[in-house]
């Protein structure tokens, strides 16, 4: 399983790469330093994951812009990936790394692993340059995520990282009103927060 705020598990899967037509061997240590978004989909060929997918890939220039990489994670093969790949027309263009989780051990260690489906549940966890894991969400399969709140949420840390003290309240993104916790303004926000 996994903790908000503690080290991350460390890692290493083979992945699809997409830019340069081959397969990479990738671990936690390649991305010391820089922000880690895994973006475990249930499988290729689906319905629901190709549109995800785009969207994550419309948003690239912004994550690489925080120093971020992400990496889409399912229990299918790099071959199934590539496959995926030059069939679906939405991922024409496609980006990212394609980590195959194949024999599903990152997937049981996590937690999110359904031996029903023999799938991965759609999650996605944030890891900051220092290897905490910052940010977890897990939603049903049949709905898709929205990759304008993960870079959302991205900016959030980063800033907060970046700025000891300073707290971001609801649907705070870049140049929006942060917070200072002091005792002093305890049940007083609003006058903060207008």
């Amino acid at each position: 399983m996994f903790n908000i705020d503690q080290k991350f598990k460390s890692f290493s899967l083979e992945t699809y790469d997409p830019n340069k037509e081959e397969i990479v061997k990738i671990s936690t240590d390649d991305f010391s330093g820089k922000w880690i978004v895994l973006f475990f989909y249930p499988a290729d060929f689906t319905f629901v994951c190709p549109t995800e997918l785009l969207d994550l890939n419309r948003h690239f220039e912004e994550f690489k812009k925080l120093h971020a990489e992400v990496i889409s994670v399912s229990t299918d093969s790099v071959y199934t990936h590539k496959a995926w790949i030059e069939m679906e027309e939405l991922l024409k263009g496609f980006k990212y790394h394609m980590a195959a989780d194949h024999n599903a051990k990152l997937s049981r260690e996590l937690g999110i692993y359904d031996e029903e489906s023999g799938m991965a549940q759609r999650a996605v966890f944030i890891i900051d340059p220092d290897g905490i894991l910052r940010s977890c969400e897990i939603v049903a399969d049949a709905i898709g995520r929205n990759a304008s709140e993960i870079l959302r949420k991205l900016r959030a840390l980063d800033f907060v990282k970046n700025n000891p003290g300073k707290v971001c309240p609801a649907s705070w993104d870049e140049g929006g009103v942060v917070l200072e916790p002091s005792i002093k303004k305890a049940g007083k926000v609003y006058k903060e927060w207008k």
